[in-house]
């Protein structure tokens, strides 16, 4: 698929079919994950698979109580980690570049997956701590998105953009 079309076709999906993943598809959208750019190519982020029904009940729960997130047959929590990038960057490694390399894997993620007829929705609207605890992350690590994947069950219509007049300032 070329490159713009994926990005026009990637829309929030948060109803999912009852099938499960192929693991080849999960491993393409790790693998794009992977891929992601990231500050001194450090890679200052985990990625926490989640398939157990149980698991992804509770994170929907931590998530304010979206469903969908429980529905979805594999849910990936992306978490900071400022460790691998401190030695390095210091301050602004912690406070910025780790975050960045969360939510830049997240996005590739993402494209990997609508190329792949799958639907998701970053979630960033959780409780931290719930998060944390229930993946029994270690000390360090923060949760930055959750992204439930699936089969859509029906692709929702493409929400309106800002304007590039309104979004773009020309110097």
């Amino acid at each position: 698929m070329d490159f713009f079309e994926l990005i026009d076709r990637r829309v929030s999906v948060r109803d999912f079919l009852d099938k499960p993943i192929e693991q080849g598809k999960l491993n393409a959208i790790l693998s794009a994950a992977n891929r992601a750019p990231s500050a001194g190519n450090l890679q200052a982020f985990e990625i926490y698979v989640v398939k157990d029904p149980h698991i992804r009940s509770l994170l929907a729960e931590a998530a304010l109580n979206q469903d969908f997130i429980g529905v979805a047959p594999v849910v990936l929590i992306f978490c900071s980690h400022p460790a691998r990038s401190e030695w390095r960057y210091h301050e602004r490694g912690v406070s910025l570049y780790a975050l960045q390399d969360a939510t830049i894997a997240t996005t590739f993620a993402m494209l990997a997956a609508t190329d792949l007829g799958l639907g998701c929705v970053w979630v960033g609207a959780f409780n931290e701590k719930d998060v944390e605890n229930i993946l029994r992350l270690p000390d360090g690590l923060r949760p930055v998105a959750i992204l439930p994947i699936g089969y859509p069950s029906e692709i929702p219509d493409k929400r309106s953009r800002r304007s590039l007049d309104d979004l773009i300032k020309w110097l």
